[in-house]
């Protein structure tokens, strides 16, 4: 799957045994969320839109590559997409957000868009889509398509977590977008939850359960 791209990172290990752990209390889940979006984003961003400018040092004037202002924007999956936006922005902190909102039918499992509010002039950016994790893969497919629908064409999905379940249905609804996850666990339960997993992300990162 040559548009599946594993960040594979003992450090990014690590926090996930963190995330794992049914012991780990909400403030340090969602913290440890932040660091791994952090650590995800030095690979998600490497063929960014770049532009050369000249830079000023103590000694002489440098070439100097920098990402293109305006060119980034990120959109959380509500809700549990937001714990990853403060670990992308604390790298990008100049980076435009967008929200889409997409609820899972607990009954059918199949997803429903209830809002959507993105920057303008989207469409010519590179369009991250952020959510912890990737399971039946419904709401990521839902959300890929809103982004289409308002004419972005070069969009990304940056997960913690996935299933080859969840992989496979993006890669084969929207096979041009490329998908960023640091774990390819083993499957999903009859209720659509990843196995070994963490439990319900947005849950453990807002504490309401």
């Amino acid at each position: 799957m040559e548009k599946v791209h594993l960040i594979n990172h003992i450090l990014i290990d690590h926090k996930i045994a963190i995330l794992r752990d049914e012991n780990t209390k909400c403030k340090q889940f969602r913290e440890v969320v932040e660091e791994i979006a952090m650590l995800e984003t030095l690979e998600v961003l490497k063929d960014a839109p770049t532009k050369t400018i000249s830079v000023k040092t103590p000694l002489e004037i440098v070439e100097q590559k920098v990402i293109m202002e305006n060119s980034i924007v990120i959109v959380p999956i509500l809700r549990a997409g937001l714990g990853m936006v403060n670990g992308v922005t604390a790298m990008l902190p100049s980076v435009k957000v967008g929200h889409i909102g997409i609820a899972r039918n607990e009954e059918t499992l199949e997803p429903i868009e209830y809002m959507c509010k993105l920057p303008k002039n989207i469409e010519n950016k590179m369009v991250i889509v952020l959510d912890p994790m990737l399971a039946t893969g419904g709401s990521a497919c839902a959300a890929i398509q809103a982004l289409k629908d308002r004419g972005v064409t070069n969009i990304k999905m940056l997960n913690i977590l996935g299933v080859p379940e969840g992989i496979k249905k993006v890669t084969e609804t929207h096979p041009d977008v490329d998908i960023y996850i640091a774990k390819i666990d083993r499957c999903l339960n009859e209720k659509g939850y990843i196995l070994p997993g963490l439990g319900d992300a947005g849950d453990r990162i807002f504490g309401t359960k």
